[in-house]
């Protein structure tokens, strides 16, 4: 491991047993994303409130990539930006905006995730948005928001708008943009970004055939099956725990 990317390791000493569990659950996440070819350098983030009333929460430090991402080096933040746990490290501005909107509207996002991929960008960038068309799209379409660009996120007051047009649901594509999820956990945060970008990724690849449309009544099936966050939980805590295997298997430093 380069001088560069040096962890500070005395931050566990510092933090709750709580903290640590959720650092080491989203570094696990960072992994995956570059794991699945997800990231883009260092651009996008994703974020975990820390637990506690303090309203603080978490997230990448800005310039590594997501493989370099550990426990250790995720900078704690609270609602107005300010660094509350110095491990040398900052935040990207554009990705405090946005998460922080969220965090500060919504307390029931423990995690909140947000990508750049391909598909996700190009489906973001269809008029029509996410088609009902397979099952993985089915599994998140009835809980899929949509927010107008305004550029990068540099402006503070987007974020009441990012809120409004986020209303209750837990998923959103920012158009022109990219995508956005969120959850009561990491596991059901990330469970909800998989099937949304696998969604955009084969809606983009079907787009150049003829669609074949469901039937109402498996798209009605879906939306009462899927579409409430104890259905989520329970999916998470079902693979998540895989998912960090996985982590573990590819490089189990995220741990520390």
């Amino acid at each position: 491991m380069s001088e560069a990317i040096v962890q500070n390791l005395d931050i566990r000493s510092q933090v709750s047993t709580e903290e640590w569990a959720i650092r080491q659950d989203l570094a696990a996440a960072y992994r995956l994303v570059a794991h699945y070819g997800w990231d883009d350098m260092v651009f996008t983030h994703l974020s975990a409130r820390v637990p506690g009333p303090q309203d603080h929460f978490l997230l990448n430090p800005f310039g590594f990539q997501f493989s370099e991402v550990t426990a250790s080096n995720l900078v704690k933040v609270d609602l107005n930006g300010s660094v509350v746990l110095d491990n040398g490290f900052e935040v990207n501005d554009a990705g405090f905006t946005i998460h922080s909107a969220v965090h500060m509207a919504r307390h029931d996002a423990v995690a909140v995730m947000h990508l750049h991929t391909d598909s996700g960008v190009a489906v973001a960038a269809m008029q029509e948005g996410l088609l009902p068309i397979t099952q993985h799209a089915l599994f998140v379409y009835h809980d899929t928001a949509y927010h107008d660009w305004e550029g990068v996120a540099l402006d503070l007051d987007e974020r009441e708008r990012v809120v409004a047009d986020l209303g209750n649901k837990h998923l959103m594509m920012l158009r022109n943009h990219g995508t956005l999820a969120l959850g009561a956990s990491v596991g059901s945060c990330f469970m909800r970004l998989y099937y949304l970008e696998r969604a955009c990724k084969i809606q983009v690849g079907a787009m150049s055939g003829t669609l074949n449309m469901p039937n109402q009544s498996a798209i009605d099936m879906m939306e009462s099956t899927f579409n409430h966050p104890a259905s989520w939980e329970g999916l998470s805590a079902t693979a998540w725990p895989s998912m960090r295997r996985l982590a573990d298997r590819l490089d189990p430093s995220y741990q520390d």
